[in-house]
């Protein structure tokens, strides 16, 4: 655990979207002891909303002003900046760990942020090889791929990837649920796991094969298994964790069961990343619909796993 002066840091995310008023909500019924170890970093007419109790940073213009469902340049421009402080801001031992709001991925492009995402983003800055992973109420999930294109993905299936991505689900599972000897489950990538190669042969010929390798290190490690009845098996308490092969892979299952619990965790970082599972919501976007629950989720585990 750091030291308790380091704070942790919140970014706004897109400020059109629906991330100032799931911060603000978090902020109304949070403890004042979590309001006084983290820093708020967006754009000044929203600082001034919250508890004076928060740390805030403000970021960009004074006199930006927001337009709740409508993205702008300017707004995506705080986003960035937001995270390029946060970001520096652990290089320099001021944070212990960030919670990043929702950006648009299409809007931000349009600025010259050249990420796939957030997680890219903060691998950049910090170093590292990131594994995403999710983390609800029951399912946690690690993914060996993510944002890529699904015809790219058996090319990238290979001992790095699907090591970390068991790595990642290990040590999530031990700090979150405890699990000494975690079980996990390795979702196959082909319907039905391949069927023993009658619908694809990168279990037979690549996955399973560094699982056994792995299986040294990780004794409840599973072979390949067919990824249409794995989450329900984990739910019936089977598993501690699941390795996923791809994006909607996990979160297809995730968010139909846990979309407003789940938690976005970048693992094999220096430092801990979270945010909510959701994106900007611009069509509720000042509207009072945003439901915070997955960015207190966010706030708590960020709490729980910072190093």
């Amino acid at each position: 655990m750091l030291p308790l002066a380091k704070k942790m840091a919140i970014t706004v995310g897109d400020p059109a979207g629906v991330g100032p008023e799931v911060i603000a909500a978090w902020a109304k019924s949070a403890p004042k002891q979590f309001l006084e170890r983290v820093e708020v970093l967006a754009h000044s007419d929203f600082l001034d909303t919250l508890p004076a109790e928060l740390g805030k940073r403000p970021i960009g213009p004074a006199d930006f002003r927001a337009k709740a469902g409508e993205p702008s340049a300017e707004g995506c421009e705080i986003a960035a900046l937001a995270l390029e402080a946060a970001a520096s801001g652990c290089l320099s031992g001021l944070y212990s760990a960030v919670i990043t709001g929702p950006i648009s991925k299409f809007e931000m492009r349009k600025i010259g942020f050249d990420f796939p995402g957030q997680t890219e983003f903060f691998a950049a800055r910090w170093g590292g090889k990131p594994v995403m992973c999710f983390a609800g109420g029951e399912l946690l999930v690690s993914l060996a791929t993510w944002h890529e294109p699904l015809s790219e993905v058996p090319s990238l299936l290979g001992f790095g990837r699907i090591s970390r991505a068991v790595e990642a689900a290990a040590e999530l599972a031990r700090r979150l649920r405890g699990a000494d000897a975690p079980r996990i489950a390795v979702c196959g990538l082909n319907p039905h796991a391949g069927e023993d190669g009658l619908m694809g042969r990168e279990e037979i010929d690549v996955i399973d094969p560094i699982l056994n390798a792995l299986r040294e290190k990780y004794p409840n490690l599973s072979r390949t298994l067919p990824p249409d009845t794995v989450f329900a098996r984990m739910r019936r308490g089977e598993f501690d964790a699941v390795v996923a092969m791809y994006h909607d892979q996990a979160l297809a299952p995730l968010k139909t069961l846990e979309f407003d619990r789940a938690v976005n965790i970048s693992m094999n970082l220096p430092f801990v990343r979270t945010s909510p599972d959701h994106g900007t919501g611009y069509s509720i976007a000042g509207t009072g619909a945003a439901d915070c629950s997955s960015f207190s989720n966010a706030v708590d585990l960020a709490f729980r796993l910072r190093r």
